[in-house]
């Protein structure tokens, strides 16, 4: 499967112009593509005002993705902020070429910055079946949360979009490392790059980790377009040789 990251600075609470910047980053990909990573609220930024910027689900950001996967024949996820039935949720959506879109709406709210208080948590893991792929997505502070991601769906891809910030850069790229080691899956990372208007610095340090917990795609610190090839033949053989997965404990998930 042919993935693109896009890691991008992201303006503030501006749906266009971010909309704008991510088209002519996708529109410049000559080669075909399967699937294009954007990163969390790749709309806004990490804003704790909803009121500012949600959209519904047949908004202009959602038509948008769909106009795009259909035009360049790839699927497209990233989250961005959604109003529904008079809640506002850290929404990812994966559109899919054809139009349809399934989302995610993240679990685990940043308490830190109080994104609890504004937005409501979802309490549904999506698992997505594309290309031959089983493909599950979540939201940047999942990944302190291993439990929740724990590949009981044997799933081959985990995703994690974010706006994880530069000073806890350690623990995003050590976090991503565990994950794909536990769960014995690809894991891709997409974060933002930047400063956005709480002074909070972005490096991006996108990346791909294989099942083994060995880089593919090293983390990157500037605004890039970043290509992978995966290969799920690999990872068959890979957790046909080694079983972990098969030893891993049964447990229970209350919400």
């Amino acid at each position: 499967m042919q993935v693109i990251l896009i890691q991008a600075p992201l303006i503030w609470e501006n749906p266009k112009l971010n909309r704008d910047y991510f088209e002519e980053k996708i529109n410049a990909l000559s080669q075909k593509i399967d699937l294009i990573l954007l990163p969390e609220m790749f709309t806004t930024g990490f804003t704790m005002n909803p009121r500012a910027v949600a959209e519904t689900m047949e908004g202009e950001t959602a038509l948008w993705m769909q106009s795009l996967a259909k035009a360049k024949n790839s699927a497209i996820t990233g989250s961005v902020v959604i109003e529904e039935n008079g809640n506002f949720y850290n929404r990812m959506l994966f559109v899919f070429p054809s139009g349809e879109i399934q989302h995610y709406d993240k679990r685990h709210l940043f308490t830190l910055a109080g994104e609890e208080k504004v937005y409501t948590a979802g309490t549904k893991k999506l698992i997505v079946e594309y290309l031959g792929w089983k493909i599950c997505p979540l939201v940047c502070y999942d990944l302190r949360f291993p439990v929740f991601s724990r590949n009981v769906e044997n799933y081959d891809l985990l995703i994690y979009v974010a706006s994880w910030p530069k000073i806890r850069t350690n623990a995003w790229d050590a976090l991503l490392k565990a994950r794909a080691i536990e769960n014995m899956s690809y894991v891709i990372g997409v974060n933002r790059t930047g400063v956005d208007n709480n002074g909070h610095a972005y490096i991006g340090h996108s990346q791909v980790v294989d099942y083994l917990g060995d880089y593919i795609v090293e983390p990157h610190e500037i605004d890039a377009v970043l290509k992978v090839t995966l290969d799920n033949s690999k990872l068959i053989e890979a957790r046909k040789k080694f079983g972990f997965l098969n030893d891993q404990d049964d447990f229970e998930l209350r919400n």
